[in-house]
């Protein structure tokens, strides 16, 4: 490319002093040779964040819980639309500061583990593949199609293994095998650096001994080396002066800077980076290390447009009018629907009919705009709570009287209700919209009402919010519990008729939640988590090893499996074919799977492919998600969905984290939740499965 040149000129023209300082997130200007200020630290994990009105679309793990790569896509579109028009419109201000500019470091694509980590809201969830297939679909809605204009620069982040505790993110050493590593850590990073993605970001935590912003493992052999990634390596903020004051791998700031900097960290969100003057000096790194990094960061730079005149480019034109237009605010609203899971609807209490004149809604989170943020969030023009969803649902429903009772607190036991209300005139149903929000999980500082620094020390309701609802269980008639909150949260079985996930869902949520109770909208969400009965089936929290953890390895019955998620109408899997019986290297096959709607509802389904190995050994996978797909079917009829498997789908890691395909027979699974080994959960269709000769 054309600016190959120029970078090779511009470098050429510094001195030790400027390259060093082009190497730090808060970029001075250089102004001899034109290079403007430059901030490269930006947030839209889930809209564009600490920048002003933008439109706030639902949380990551809600996105991923759609199970739609086009919608997740058409987010990130409309995402990067309003950090253009942004980025524009403070270049005219002259505001080049911090979360205005066009380098944003998400997605974040750790697998969610373990369901206490209070960052696990901001991941894709629990599944590689999921991760994976949402990830890419992410970046290339952010980035655009052409890799040399790109509209902004995706992230992804924390390279690895890195999810929780947060507590000790900034000391801990995550010791994981090396077939957890290649089988459940790296392959979304593998499958968004495939995609494109622009840069990596260095998780705080070592792995395997090494801090991972200074790994020459991690950054050189495996990123670098084997997966031919060419773009730029940032540091999470301020974690590389954790090399010398807590990993203790380092004795000074100069020290830390040149292990970074030698491993192929390009860029220091921190303050370690300046000391690279003296690292130099002292000949701890070379002066074509420094060049090598800056290479890369003006190459990003260019790719972006910013040496270009204002209003110029592929994306120069982008103005206010996209920042949370109307168009975006619809999209909210969408993905906040194909995005909650309807959990339990016993009886067919859902959706609500007319006989319902009067509703009681409770709850610490019915009136809570805070559970409609999640982490990094942006702010809207108007944030619909649950209760005013369900408010504007009724106001032109004539005879029909809606109640609100807060009726105990979000973050403590104090002032708890007893619950003796209404009693001469009972409701028709109580609506108990209860749950977590960014006080209770989050990220480290952030989540101020956590006692574990932003994780949570157990999954299950909060006591104080059980006992409230337990008291109103007790009393009511018909009991509608709407959850709110990023990560699983364990409730007994038959603490209500029905029960709706909410995750944190965005601007739109209040009425999403509303079209859902209401039956305007079909609930066709699907949990991308599993959701375990107690805290008590979890491994310990700083144990990496996957042993017992994600529907991949976990032997015990969950709560809700992986995958799950009811509808208003009823599906069946036909049939399931595979083009061949057996598949060798090298080879593919097309699996076609046809569901029937056997309801009443037109609805969306989820159809998801599993394979599981026969005789596998006891450290192997039960089961692996390699295919689904969003399908509309209309009441009555039947859609066939086709996949097409390579024969690495069924490649197993071995003890040295070597994919390999083993011989064998192996099931190819279609399913609408993963098909962990207990019975099949109340209103879930039964799986069907193909057998298929793999190797030999």
């Amino acid at each position: 490319m054309d600016y190959e040149v120029k970078i090779k000129h511009l470098i050429s023209k510094m001195t030790i002093e400027e390259k060093v300082s082009q190497l730090l997130y808060t970029s001075p200007a250089v102004e001899h040779l034109g290079i403007p200020e430059y901030n490269w630290w930006n947030e839209c994990l889930h809209g564009v964040a600490r920048a002003g009105i933008a439109t706030v679309f639902p949380q990551a793990i809600a996105m991923a819980a759609t199970f739609d790569e086009a919608l997740v896509r058409e987010l990130a579109d409309a995402i990067s639309d309003e950090a253009r028009a942004k980025h524009h419109e403070g270049i005219k201000q002259g505001n080049r500061g911090q979360y205005w500019g066009l380098t944003f470091w998400t997605p974040n694509i750790n697998i969610f583990r373990d369901p206490r980590w209070g960052r696990g809201q901001e991941t894709y969830g629990e599944d590689p593949f999921l991760t994976s297939r949402i990830g890419a679909a992410f970046v290339h809605g952010l980035q655009g199609d052409d890799p040399n204009n790109l509209k902004v620069a995706a992230c992804a982040k924390h390279y690895a293994v890195h999810s929780g505790p947060e507590k000790f993110r900034h000391t801990f050493d995550a010791v994981t095998s090396k077939k957890d590593l290649f089988e459940t850590y790296l392959p979304a990073f593998k499958a968004l650096v495939e995609a494109g993605v622009e840069s990596v970001m260095g998780a705080y935590n070592r792995t395997l001994g090494e801090p991972c912003c200074g790994s020459f493992f991690l950054l050189k052999d495996i990123l670098r080396d084997r997966w031919g990634f060419k773009g730029h390596v940032v540091s999470d903020c301020w974690a590389i002066k954790d090399f010398h004051e807590n990993h203790k791998v380092t004795k000074s700031p100069e020290e830390s800077a040149a292990l970074a900097l030698n491993a192929g960290c390009d860029l220091n969100c921190g303050c370690t980076y300046p000391h690279l003057t003296a690292s130099f000096k002292k000949g701890l790194v070379t002066e074509a290390a420094i060049d090598t990094a800056l290479a890369r960061l003006l190459r990003t730079r260019f790719k972006l447009g910013m040496f270009d005149p204002p209003g110029t480019g592929k994306y120069g034109t982008l103005g206010r009018e996209v920042i949370n237009c109307e168009k975006h605010q619809q999209l909210a609203l969408k993905a906040a629907e194909k995005s909650i899971v309807l959990l339990k609807n016993d009886g067919g209490i859902l959706p609500l009919d007319s006989s319902a004149k009067k509703i009681t809604v409770l709850g610490p989170a019915a009136a809570n705009a805070h559970t409609l943020f999640g982490n990094y969030y942006g702010v809207s023009s108007r944030f619909i709570t649950i209760l005013e969803g369900l408010g504007d649902k009724v106001k032109d429903k004539f005879g029909i009287n809606i109640e609100y009772r807060q009726g105990c607190l979000m973050y403590s036991d104090n002032h708890l209700s007893n619950a003796e209300f209404g009693q001469a005139n009972p409701a028709d149903m109580i609506i108990a919209v209860m749950g977590l929000d960014g006080a209770i999980e989050g990220e480290e500082g952030d989540a101020i009402a956590s006692d574990s620094n932003g994780d949570r020390s157990y999954i299950e309701l909060p006591p104080w919010q059980l006992k409230f609802l337990q008291k109103v269980r007790a009393t009511c008639k018909k009991l509608i519990l709407v959850l709110t909150g990023g990560s699983p949260i364990a409730v007994p079985e038959d603490i209500a008729d029905a029960i709706l996930f909410a995750w944190y869902p965005g601007e739109q949520g209040g009425k999403a939640v509303a079209d859902i109770i209401f039956g305007d909208v079909v609930p066709s969400g699907k949990l991308p988590i599993t959701f375990p009965a107690s805290t008590d089936q979890l491994p310990p929290y700083d144990d990496y090893a996957m042993k017992g953890r994600t529907y991949r390895y976990m032997t015990e019955k969950p709560l809700y499996p992986f995958g799950f998620g009811l509808s208003y109408t009823s599906f069946r899997f036909d049939s399931i074919s595979l083009s061949a019986p057996s598949i060798k290297a090298g080879e593919s096959v097309k699996v076609s799977v046809t569901v029937s709607n056997t309801g009443a509802r037109d609805a969306d389904e989820v159809v998801q492919l599993y394979i599981s190995k026969d005789n596998r050994s006891a450290d192997d996978p039960l089961s692996s998600l390699r295919g689904f797909r969003r399908v509309y079917v209309p009441a009555g009829k039947s859609v066939t969905v086709e996949f097409l498997l390579p024969a690495s789908a069924f490649e197993m890691v071995n003890d040295a984290g070597e994919s390999i395909l083993v011989p064998g027979t192996y099931s190819v699974i279609a399913a609408d939740a993963a098909p962990v080994p207990v019975a099949t959960e109340k209103g879930a269709a039964e799986p069907i499965r193909a057998v298929i000769q793999v190797g030999g």
